[in-house]
């Protein structure tokens, strides 16, 4: 069963909301969080990024830096620019996106949840980035921005959130940069917080979608927490972390593509020829080419397109890990052909987010950065929870989540 929980909010007032909103700590670097702020004193950045209020250069792991989101966070509440609320609440975060609204219920995930696996994770993190999330939540005692969860549908849930979307949203605006419109609900009746935690209560898990190291993150503090409590009850706030869950069904899973610098030594002609040993291989022309379904991928070389579908026996249907587009492409064309072994330290390789489009993928190659593209079909969310479901693990740069949640509607404090 899922534990979750509603808890007291820390939120901006409905009249500072689009000054104090920002884009993810990780999706943007130093120097754009920089210009996004801008002379903005009240930007989430100055929290979540404050290297910013440092000179140009300074590093993000810094620990002057860590002090100074501490000491922005407190200013922000001195000022009356983020409050807390006076009872515990769930909310409701719905996001549209080129006229899709897909609706999260914001909620306070289990941290024993989380260290027994009923929290199921479907990527590998690594150690340094976990300790630089764990720093910020324990200088700020507080999940300053939300992870991103799935839930199977569920329909008495659905039905609940219904009826709050039909009235008027506590905040409502279209995000500057990503344009997409975002709306946030508060849940008060006590009846309806109720149905929430005890329809939770009957799912055997919650399925991590994005925001895999500020997971672990705010849950090694949770539990570092437990252990420094000689007073530990379990009801304490640090036990649950800020999690936005939405239903499966709703969610939206973009392509993850690949450009690379250089064709291995291989001419054009033999690159094409070494494909067609697992691929059926077809030249589409120069107008861009869209993978249609799985396992066939778009490759842009030389000016053309192609499709390359990938040939029976060369996967196993079977295996939740060897079925994937990603797993496919990465052993029979980046590994075998090209050479690159490991997606996460090549620097041969870059990856480009589907909402950039297959447009930039033909820049990139255009411009002579990049030898070659390769376009991927979209990974399902049935896909992410049966390999979660497996207790396995998928391979690098595999899913993109879209659209991000925003930081800064709501703040989860841990005492």
């Amino acid at each position: 069963m899922a534990t979750i929980k509603p808890f007291k909010g820390i939120r901006p007032p409905k009249e500072l909301v689009e000054q104090i909103e920002s884009r993810p700590y990780d999706v943007l670097n130093s120097e754009e969080a920089r210009a996004e702020a801008g002379d903005n004193e009240k930007s989430l950045y100055h929290i979540i990024k404050p290297e910013i209020d440092f000179p140009v250069g300074t590093s993000e792991y810094d620990p002057r830096v860590y002090k100074k989101a501490a000491e922005n966070f407190k200013k922000f509440q001195d000022r009356g620019w983020l409050v807390q609320d006076d009872s515990d609440h769930y909310y409701i975060y719905a996001q549209t996106m080129s006229g899709k609204t897909q609706y999260g219920l914001v909620v306070g995930a289990s941290v024993d949840d989380y260290m027994q696996g009923r929290i199921k994770k479907h990527e590998l993190t690594r150690r340094d980035k976990e300790e630089d999330r764990m720093k910020h939540v324990r200088v700020n005692d507080a999940n300053v921005e939300p992870v991103f969860f799935a839930y199977p549908d569920n329909e008495v849930l659905n039905s609940l959130i219904m009826r709050y979307v039909k009235t008027q949203p506590e905040y409502d605006f279209i995000a500057p940069v990503d344009g997409f419109r975002h709306q946030f609900w508060v849940i008060s009746d006590e009846k309806d917080m109720q149905t929430i935690t005890e329809e939770f209560a009957k799912m055997p898990a919650l399925y991590i979608a994005d925001g895999h190291h500020r997971s672990a993150a705010a849950a090694l503090v949770g539990a570092e927490k437990q252990q420094q409590n000689p007073n530990h009850t379990g009801k304490e706030e640090y036990n649950y972390f800020m999690a936005v869950c939405f239903q499966a069904s709703q969610l939206t899973i973009l392509d993850y593509n690949r450009v690379v610098k250089d064709l291995n030594g291989l001419t054009s002609e033999e690159f094409l020829a070494a494909l067609q040993v697992n691929f059926i291989v077809a030249d589409r022309g120069t107008e861009i080419y869209k993978p249609a379904e799985l396992h066939e991928f778009s490759l842009y070389l030389d000016g053309h397109w192609f499709s390359l579908k990938a040939k029976d026996g060369t996967y196993d249907k079977n295996d939740p890990i060897g079925v994937l587009d990603v797993d496919i492409s990465s052993r029979l064309i980046l590994d075998e052909i090209l050479g690159i072994k490991d997606l996460r330290s090549d620097k041969r390789i870059d990856f480009v987010g589907g909402l950039r489009g297959l447009g930039e993928l033909k820049r990139r190659v255009d411009s002579g950065e990049m030898r070659l593209a390769l376009a991927l079909y979209p990974v399902s969310m049935q896909q992410i929870i049966d390999i979660a479901d497996s207790g396995k693990i998928m391979p690098p740069k595999a899913t993109w989540f879209e659209p991000k949640l925003r930081s800064g509607l709501v703040i989860h404090k841990l005492s």
